[in-house]
């Protein structure tokens, strides 16, 4: 298996450089560009030659922009336990951090669409587990609901796919997409309750 050209001889200041074209490229994806190695190495300071040694392609350098921080969990000790107010407090962490890293995120969504050997963030399902998390008071007031499966439908309707469509297509304001995402939390989870109370309603006559 090749070394990574980083990880040989003055690794700290070949760690400096990889970062600086990171940041680069996250500053430039923030101004709405998609850049090339060539265009990171410009904004950083860095000769293309250079930039090359440590991303061959456009694809390996959007994949190294991509967000880093992986916590287990958006919520902290503090959040509520009751579950729909757990719900809107992890939506709301949720969504800042879609906001946070939007340009980021919009690069991995191009990138998810792509054939390639490795998955990309938003094939990673990481977010689901964050929803899990969420909804971890469930487990001991509705023992028997599938948190899984309502975590991922949750997931799918509240996501950045779905910020992006409010955004781009809807008009919608940062504030009016996320409380429409809130609204889709909330309704998701309320009919997986009521399915719960009664999986088998009495049938119209």
């Amino acid at each position: 298996m090749p070394v990574p050209y980083e990880a040989t001889g003055r690794t700290q200041q070949k760690s400096r450089t990889r970062q600086a074209l990171v940041d680069a490229t996250r500053e430039l994806l923030a101004e709405g560009m998609t850049p090339r190695v060539e265009d990171a190495a410009v904004h950083a300071g860095i000769s293309r030659t250079t930039a090359y040694r440590y991303f061959t392609n456009q694809r390996s350098l959007l994949l190294a922009a991509q967000p880093q921080i992986q916590p287990d969990s958006l919520l902290g000790p503090d959040a509520p336990t009751d579950p729909q107010a757990r719900l809107d407090a992890f939506m709301t962490a949720f969504t800042q951090y879609n906001r946070e890293w939007e340009p980021q995120l919009r690069s991995a969504l191009r990138l998810s669409l792509e054939e390639q050997p490795e998955r990309p963030l938003l094939r990673r399902g990481r977010a689901i587990g964050w929803v899990e998390d969420a909804l971890a008071p469930l487990e001991r007031t509705h023992p028997g609901l599938d948190r899984r499966a309502l975590a991922v439908a949750i997931r799918s309707a509240t996501g950045i796919e779905a910020l992006i469509w409010l955004l781009d297509i809807a008009n919608q304001t940062w504030p009016e997409a996320a409380e429409t995402v809130r609204r889709t939390a909330q309704a998701i989870l309320a009919a997986a309750l009521r399915e719960h109370t009664d999986p088998h309603p009495a049938r119209t006559r």
